[in-house]
């Protein structure tokens, strides 16, 4: 009888164990100030619909030519089984994760409206700050504070969310860039004139020369927010990534660095996943 009853509720954790999961949603959050619709991906966690607890949440960036699908799609990001597996593991927070959408309306996703900062007509930063994140703060249930978000990206997102941070060290405790798009002298990244624009000339200065320009107390709150850039030793951006690096620490500025085998690919960027994750809310 005591076997039966042992093997009923190993049967029972088994059945539920099973039930519980993640989910993935691809969803849309209407934008008054750029007037339309724009896409996000959002990633809650095991236990989200069966619990009222609140979640951290990372922003995660795509880069360019890139979509909210990007980080989540298999041979791209792979996040939702990453993120799961590093939860499982012990090795992250349960955390929701927010990809939103960046994409241009010409070819391959790029050229005008592509980037995450204000340009003419198009006001994109305001849009996320303004309108996305009360949103999502809104709908579903997030640490709605400094310690409850980070921001991450790749390549063009990696230097989008370093300027998210530093514009913003208010908003986030924590930043990792990796691949990330640094400097305004490497715009050769594309030859298209157009999609050089909507790249960095829209965002007034690269965080490289943010902090060259940077007031006293601009550096003091950046040393509210923990910063990580991740490169790869044959990758194309790994000069600006260098020069930002002396940058926060000529600014004494605390900053971590990694630089891994590899280059400005996917397999990079998957590999760079379990980092973010781990670096954005420490398991305690």
């Amino acid at each position: 009888m005591k076997r039966f009853i042992v093997l009923t509720l190993l049967l029972l954790f088994i059945g539920v164990t099973a039930d519980a999961q993640s989910r993935l949603e691809h969803l849309t959050v209407k934008s008054e100030i750029l007037g339309v619709e724009k896409n996000y991906s959002i990633y809650l966690p095991d236990g989200y619909d069966t619990s009222k607890e609140r979640y951290p949440v990372l922003y995660l960036l795509h880069g360019a030519w890139g979509n909210h699908k990007s980080w989540n799609r298999d041979g791209g990001g792979e996040q939702p089984r990453i993120t799961d597996e590093q939860i499982a593991a012990g090795k992250a927070v349960k955390m929701i994760v927010v990809m939103p959408d960046a994409t241009g309306i010409g070819e391959r996703r790029g050229g005008k409206n592509m980037g995450y900062f204000n340009v003419r007509n198009w006001a994109y930063e305001d849009f996320f700050f303004k309108e996305f994140i009360p949103y999502i703060d809104k709908n579903f249930r997030t640490i709605a504070k400094k310690e409850g978000r980070a921001i991450a990206g790749l390549s063009m997102g990696g230097g989008g969310s370093v300027v998210y941070a530093q514009k913003h060290p208010e908003i986030f405790n924590a930043c990792y860039s990796t691949s990330g798009l640094l400097d305004h002298r490497y715009r050769a990244v594309t030859s298209n004139p157009d999609e050089i624009e909507w790249l960095w000339s829209v965002a007034q200065t690269s965080p490289v020369e943010f902090l060259r320009y940077a007031t006293t107390e601009q550096i003091e709150k950046l040393r509210t927010v923990r910063w990580m850039l991740d490169c790869g030793d044959d990758d194309g951006l790994i000069q600006t990534n260098l020069d930002f690096f002396a940058e926060m620490k000529r600014e004494k500025v605390a900053v971590e660095m990694r630089i891994r085998d590899g280059v400005h690919d996917w397999k990079f960027w998957r590999e760079a996943l379990p980092l973010i994750l781990e670096f954005s809310f420490p398991v305690k």
